[in-house]
């Protein structure tokens, strides 16, 4: 089954750690994907940018809206992604747990519908 591992965290809280904390997480995250591909369960992973370079879009009445960042206020944004191909939930729940970011924010396991 595949699985959407969506990683959510305070962007601010990740760009306050020291420059050499920043370093470390980046190398968690390169093991980490090496550990997916190396157990076949990677398809896809991303880092997003910043939710200040996105925008929302909302189409109303046949009018386009647009905003700036995420449509809805939270504490944590998405900063990125992993698409994994596991056997099952619990494989993929304890693939998410070694998801750095876990540490700092949260991450949410979402089932692909095939």
């Amino acid at each position: 089954m595949r699985y959407m591992l969506l990683i959510c965290d305070r962007e601010e809280e990740f760009d306050s750690l020291p420059e050499q904390e920043v370093a470390q997480v980046m190398k968690e995250y390169a093991n980490y994907t090496a550990a997916l591909q190396e157990a076949g369960a990677y398809i896809s992973g991303n880092r997003l940018r910043p939710v200040a370079t996105a925008k929302s879009v909302r189409v109303r009445e046949g009018q386009t809206l647009l905003t700036d960042g995420p449509f809805a206020e939270t504490k944590e944004q998405l900063g990125g992604y992993y698409l994994i191909d596991v056997k099952d939930l619990d494989e993929a729940l304890q693939w998410a747990a070694k998801i750095p970011s876990a540490r700092y924010g949260t991450i949410e396991v979402r089932a692909i519908w095939e």
